[in-house]
């Protein structure tokens, strides 16, 4: 299986270097048309779908496999679904309401002002979990010996 895939693996590749040579120039208008362009979309989107499909067949085989990380990965799960819900409760509507406001012409309703805010409430407490959980173990390591 493994001389099958690298073979496919070398056949991709050779057929990507023949179509990266018959590309278009980037002066011309047309060359988002081009038959070469459209294949290497074609191959690129097959290979996304075959590394999608492998990190999701492999991943749940051994989520499912392995005793006990089913149990952490629930825990993982319902740590991201508080920080999400933490995150929506902490976007405000007030401020959420005068931006929708300010940006009607540009489409811009509430919830949505709101979901955004909620994103980057997620990313900030993610970050800032992510970054205490590097700083913390050096320190303790740097304090108690």
């Amino acid at each position: 299986m493994n001389k099958i895939i690298k073979i496919v693996l070398i056949v991709i590749g050779l057929v990507a270097t023949v179509l990266w040579f018959g590309m278009p120039s980037s002066d011309d208008p047309d060359a988002i048309n081009s038959g070469s362009m459209n294949f290497m979309f074609l191959i690129m989107y097959l290979l996304l779908a075959i590394a999608v499909v492998a990190t999701v067949f492999f991943g749940l085989k051994k989520l499912l496999s392995t005793p006990g990380s089913l149990k952490k990965a629930l825990f993982a799960i319902g740590g991201l679904a508080i920080v999400v819900a933490v995150s929506y409760g902490l976007s405000s509507g007030a401020e959420a309401k005068a931006v929708a406001d300010a940006m009607a012409e540009k489409g811009a309703t509430e919830s949505t002002v709101k979901n955004i805010g909620m994103g980057l409430n997620v990313f900030f407490i993610l970050t800032a979990v992510a970054v205490a959980l590097m700083v913390l173990p050096g320190l303790k390591k740097m304090f108690v010996k």
